[in-house]
């Protein structure tokens, strides 16, 4: 089958690496810690593939922009207690190796903190794969277009031959505002149905559909 796609965006979290429970967990703890309405775990979810304080923003509404210092560090002590426990999902190391073998260019836009991406793409050893990378706290934060405007011109590939796959509408309508085609994954952070009405090229359901249709298709 021909190539579709010279380069291959993946969103981290909920995508890659199995951490959106983690995150959601982390928010509400933070939550609690400073006396505040807790999130549903759907609230929670929603935000991840946000920049933390946009996050924040939509998760917390009642929070204060002067108490946002407090909130952000109580949620990384939360999560970085955890952080060890995650890993990647099933088959990601070989999907991204095979995807490199294979001539792809491969991509990285996240919500997370460039210090947070790098320090996962060490302990994960995927880092070397990885042709370019993104971060929220680099450019706009997803679904404004600018993350994968920045890697399409970095690595000189045009929006017709760039995919983004991810987890959550956030990372479908960036890709649309980039004029990138989307694939969804609903094992992450986002239920299927809100994914399917971005209406991506498809919407796979485990981390090994992931792999098959990406090896099959792009």
């Amino acid at each position: 089958m021909a190539e579709r796609f010279e380069l291959i965006v993946f969103d981290w979290d909920g995508t890659l690496f199995d951490s959106a429970a983690a995150i959601a967990r982390a928010i509400q703890a933070s939550c609690r810690d400073l006396d505040l309405a807790v999130p549903s775990d759907a609230q929670a979810r929603h935000v991840i593939g946000l920049g933390l304080g946009e996050a924040l923003r939509h998760a917390v509404p009642d929070l204060q922009e002067a108490d946002y210092p407090r909130m952000i560090e109580c949620y990384r002590q939360h999560f970085l207690a955890k952080d060890h426990e995650l890993k990647l999902f099933a088959g990601v190391p070989t999907l991204i190796a095979e995807l490199a073998a294979r001539g792809r260019l491969l991509g990285v836009a996240t919500g997370k903190s460039r210090s947070g991406l790098d320090r996962a793409l060490v302990q994960t050893g995927l880092g070397a794969h990885f042709h370019a990378t993104r971060c929220a706290d680099e450019c706009f934060s997803k679904p404004h277009p600018a993350m994968l405007e920045q890697l399409m011109d970095e690595l000189g590939v045009d929006p017709a031959a760039t995919l983004m796959v991810g987890d959550t509408t956030h990372d479908l309508q960036m890709a649309k505002n980039a004029g990138v085609a989307g694939l969804a994954v609903s094992f992450g952070a986002h239920p299927r149905a809100a994914l399917e009405r971005e209406s991506p090229l498809a919407c796979v359901h485990t981390p090994r559909d992931m792999a098959r249709w990406l090896l099959e298709r792009a």
